[in-house]
């Protein structure tokens, strides 16, 4: 193990704000040379608007919309959704898009443990199914970070047993051609968060260990709305913000 610290707030759905402080407070720590930490949890219904986020894209439901200093667009966090912020001082030899790409591969490991078959879709950040004749490719977790002093903040948010309704009242993460599921969707029975948090402990602390990894290889590209095609020039694929602040 590499002396990451877990802490698992999971006695109920925290509040968005809450949990921001919390992340803020742990991130002043590392900076200052604690452990890294994992904060996992689920929220209370939210939706969290990134820097690319279009005034038009917000929605009007009623529930909060919050601006949030990461990269990517409006997503939703709530309860049924496994939420980790890693909070982890970068080595000198790991770039930004490859601490992102091992956050991938942490979530694609915890999803085949489980029994659905994930990758990265080349041009869009996260985790995704590829599409069949009756489905089209969907998103089962999501991505967006921030990285300041060297050391990590936000993270991602793996749909777990999430209501998917929620999902009809906006697009994710501006993405309007595909779709949004959950482990519980694809496999036909409950999968909760308490059953994944395990899975997902050991896979990030294999890959947040900086060890070599061999990638699960990708699906097809696709582009994101308004951005560059993967493999062009001033494509990141990644939902960064302040990479170098």
């Amino acid at each position: 193990m590499n002396g990451l610290v877990f802490e698992a707030l999971t006695d109920g759905p925290t509040d968005y704000l809450e949990a921001w402080d919390r992340q803020r407070a742990v991130h002043a720590a590392v900076v200052d040379g604690a452990p890294g930490t994992v904060l996992l949890l689920e929220h209370s219904p939210v939706y969290t608007a990134g820097k690319r986020t279009e005034p038009h894209e917000r929605p009007t439901d009623g529930t909060p919309v919050i601006e949030v200093d990461r990269g990517g667009k409006i997503t939703f966090h709530g309860p049924g959704q496994l939420v980790g912020y890693p909070i982890v001082k970068l080595p000198d030899h790991v770039l930004v898009v490859d601490y992102v790409r091992r956050l991938e591969e942490a979530l694609i490991a915890v999803c085949r443990d489980l029994g659905v078959t994930t990758a990265r879709v080349p041009g869009r950040s996260g985790v995704w199914l590829q599409a069949t004749a009756e489905r089209p490719e969907r998103k089962i977790a999501a991505i967006g970070i921030r990285v300041s002093r060297g050391v990590t903040m936000h993270g991602f948010a793996l749909n777990c047993d999430v209501d998917l309704s929620w999902y009809d009242r906006f697009v994710p993460c501006g993405i309007a051609d595909a779709g949004v599921t959950t482990l519980s969707e694809e496999l036909g029975r409950d999968v909760t968060v308490a059953e994944v948090l395990p899975l997902v402990e050991r896979h990030l602390a294999e890959l947040l260990a900086w060890s070599a990894y061999v990638p699960t290889p990708d699906y097809e590209a696709r582009p994101e709305p308004g951005r560059p095609a993967a493999g062009t020039a001033g494509d990141l694929r990644v939902p960064v913000l302040n990479p170098l602040a």
